[in-house]
Parts: C-alpha cells; structure tokens; sequence
C-alpha cells in the first residue's frame, strides 16, 4: 500500500484576518475613548510612569554613559471635572509629565490610562482621538503662537486635522466663537499674534485648547509670563471654561497660591518623583512631608500678624543632578529629618500608618519615612 504524503501546514495567519482584528481593536478603544465620563471618576490614571533621556559620550560612535532620570515612577489619578495641581522647584520633572501626557514625549516606561485604554501604546485612529480629547496650553504664550499666522489660522488649523469637529463651511464662525468665549473680539480673527498683549495671547492659545471639544487641558505654567493683574483674569477664565465645559485641568505652576485657588487636589514633586499628594486643604494647612513643609514656609503670606509667628523653614545644600540622584529618599541630602534608613530604602507614596489611625487632615499620601503634621503658616 503506499504511502501518504503529509502537506506541510502553514502555521501564518492570513493578513486580512490580522488587519481585521486590529481594525476592530483599533475601533473598541475609539468607542472608549469618546466614550462620556461620570463626574467625579477617574478619566486619567498614570501608573509608575518612567522618562529617562540618554547621556551618550562620543561623536561617531556615540556610549551610553548615563541617564537624566527627569521622571521616575510616578503615579497619580485625575477625575473627570476637577483641577489636579503639579507644584515644585524648576528641574523636577513637571513640564516633562506634560509632554509624556500629551505623547510629545515617548516615555521610557509605566502606564497613562485614559478611559481605560493606555495611550502609551495607541497608534492610527485611536491615537487621533485622544489628542482630540487631551489638549495644552503653553507656558509662553509669546513663543507658542506662530507669528505668520492669523489668529484665525492658528485656532482653525486644529480643524485641518481633525475634521469631523468642525465641516470647512463653518469654521470661521466656530473660530469667532471661541474668541468670544475667551473674551476677546470675534473681530481680531484676521489679526497677528504681535498686536495682542500677553494676556490676550494666552486666551488665544486657551481658545485653540477648547477648539475640538476637548475632556482634559493641560496647563503648564500658563500664567507665570503674565503680569499679576492679568493672572488673576486668565485664572478665572479658565475656572468659567471649566464650569461651561466640564472640564479636567492638569495645572502645572510654581506659585503655590495660584495653585491652592484653582486646584482641588495638589501633587508635590521633587526631583522626578511625587513627594506628597491630597486635597488642597490637606497640603496646605496639613503638610507632611518635609520638603511640602519647606515650600510652604516661603510663600509670602500678607498678613503682619500672621508673619509673626512664622517659622521660615531654610533648605540647604543644592538640589542633586537628576542624572545622579541620591540614594533612598532623594530629598534626604536637603533634609533636617535624614536618618540611616533614608539612604538604604526608597519612601513609598502612600498613607503614614501614624495617621492611617488617627485620620484627619494629615491622613494623605506622603513619601517620607519619618513624615509628621507641621504647623506652617500657608498662603491664605
């Protein structure tokens, strides 16, 4: 009887069946992401997230040598509906989280969650969709304006891109209410950025956030080139936007009490990592960890009485090199309270067990191994 032959099997997928299944992939995390939100629950979670840029030696034969650690392995969740304040000194990491948000930045590893879907490893269509839904306004506004463009162009050019928000035949009046919604003239539509004052600037750049209906701004500094009398203007747009839109701000600043007005939660960073994090109220008037307690110390407060009896908390030492940070805990070489242990074992980000029992205001996340409630006279 002679034999059979086997056929060999050919174990390859076809391509159209793998292009279909991530087509339909591609399609469930769309209908996520523009999925709506409850109020109050989390639209953001970011999980460890990690930003280490390469220091290389060489010019043709480039060697890694080292890493700037900007970002490393922090974790925060923002609510739909609420302002999360991102506080601390230049060099710490802030403006970086921006950018690995908004994916100008590919992080180096750890988790961003929006609605469910980690944008870290969207790509096509689903990576479109949330740049729709996530939107920032810039620091300078000065400098994030093309200066050979209309401000017609500028905020009608987010159009170009994502079409489906606005058919050509109506952007221009779209255009013209936005202006209106930020407060300037739907008039100045065909004027150039270098006839408007800093402050208008700004609104400007707030009106190209809001063009395409977004979920979450991210907001680094947008107030600190700005004269004081024109902050206060610009922050309570951004707080009447917020009301109109529902919106989530990421707000990124240095001024601690700009940022206790606007936010509802305030996280402190310190060279790359998240020192303390909870509701406005908890850090500022129950401030834990001791680099939260330093800051506070120097925030002008007008009151003379108040002044009095202040204790001015004086840090020193420098701040390290991110690209070298210490050991353990990485503010203990500024720290009045550094012991053995801070040096041998990283402070995690979570609830003191002291306060775990008693509650109260000091009941937040804190990384700080000896952290204690400190009475600092705040920003009122």
């Amino acid at each position: 009887m002679a034999e059979l032959k086997k056929e060999p099997v050919d174990a390859t997928p076809n391509v159209s069946d793998v292009e279909t299944v991530d087509a339909a992939t591609e399609a469930e995390a769309v209908a996520a992401i523009d999925a709506p939100v409850s109020q109050g629950e989390p639209i953001l979670q970011v999980r460890n997230l990690v930003k280490h840029f390469p220091l290389t030696q060489g010019i043709l034969f480039k060697k890694k040598v080292g890493a700037v650690k900007a970002v490393d392995g922090i974790s925060f969740d923002l609510y739909a509906g609420e302002t999360l304040g991102i506080v601390g000194e230049s060099g710490c990491g802030k403006s970086t989280v921006a950018k690995l948000l908004m994916l100008l930045e590919r992080a180096t590893s750890g988790e961003v969650f929006y609605k469910g879907q980690d944008i870290t490893k969207l790509s096509g269509r689903a990576l479109k969709a949330v740049r729709r839904n996530i939107q920032m306004v810039f620091q300078d506004p000065y400098t994030s304006l093309n200066p050979r463009m209309t401000v017609g162009d500028i905020i009608g050019e987010t159009y170009e891109i994502h079409p489906e928000v606005a058919p050509r035949g109506s952007r221009r009046q779209k255009v013209q209410e936005l202006l209106d919604v930020v407060g300037l003239n739907p008039e100045y539509i065909n004027r150039y950025p270098h006839q408007f004052s800093g402050g208008q600037r700004q609104r400007i750049g707030i009106a190209r956030g809001l063009a395409l209906n977004p979920e979450i701004i991210i907001c680094d500094e947008p107030v600190s080139a700005l004269d004081v009398s024109v902050q206060a203007q610009v922050i309570n747009l951004m707080e009447k936007l917020q009301d109109e839109f529902n919106l989530s701000y990421l707000f990124i600043a240095h001024d601690l009490s700009i940022v206790r007005h606007i936010s509802d939660r305030v996280g402190v960073m310190y060279l790359g990592k998240m020192a303390e994090i909870g509701t406005d109220t908890q850090i500022y008037d129950h401030p834990t960890h001791p680099y939260t307690q330093a800051l506070l110390s120097a925030v002008p407060v007008p009151d003379p009485s108040a002044r009095e009896g202040r204790e001015r908390i004086i840090l020193t030492g420098d701040v390290p090199s991110p690209a070298n940070p210490p050991s353990g805990c990485r503010f203990r070489t500024r720290c009045w309270k550094a012991e053995e242990r801070c040096a041998t074992e990283m402070p995690l980000l979570a609830i003191p067990e002291r306060f775990v029992k008693t509650g109260g205001g000091a009941a937040h996340e804190s990384a700080c191994h000896f952290a204690e409630e400190k009475d600092v006279v705040h920003a009122a």
